[in-house]
């Protein structure tokens, strides 16, 4: 059975999991920062952490980030990010299970649009947004990082 479903206290160790096969050369976080961090989203509205799970595995995972907007009579619009599927289960149809509903949960919050960025030079990659409903040519983003 798969179940959709927003992230809850319990989930960390699994999305720290997932997040380290997206991120494997991330240092660990000190102690106590990863749970603190987790709260702070779990409590933030707007912000939507959601997992994907498998017979009671949690498989995959998607960070939703909603934010408010004055533009497009007030709509607000969405930014998608650190999409996993477990390495194990990849090409089996679940990362287009979980971005369906984590799209959905975009458009039921009234947003205009969902962005992500990647930064994966793999064609199997940028094919699967395209699959899930994304553009590759309707904007150009750009990326800065502190000196």
């Amino acid at each position: 059975m798969i179940i959709f479903r927003e992230a809850g206290p319990q989930d960390l160790t699994d999305v720290l999991r997932l997040y380290g096969q997206l991120h494997p050369n991330d240092p660990e976080l000190a102690n106590g920062v990863a749970a603190m961090t987790y709260a702070r989203i779990l409590e933030s509205p707007g912000l939507r952490l959601f997992v994907l799970e498998r017979d009671g595995a949690v498989v995959a995972t998607t960070y939703l980030n909603v934010i408010p907007n004055l533009t497009r009579s007030a709509a607000p619009y969405a930014v998608i990010e650190n999409v996993v599927v477990d390495a194990t289960l990849r090409g089996t149809g679940l990362g287009k299970q979980i971005m369906a509903g984590t799209l959905q949960a975009a458009w039921d919050a009234g947003c205009y649009k969902a962005m992500l960025m990647t930064g994966s030079r793999t064609p199997a990659t940028h094919a699967f947004y395209r699959a899930c409903g994304f553009s590759p040519d309707a904007k150009t983003a750009y990326l800065a990082r502190p000196a």
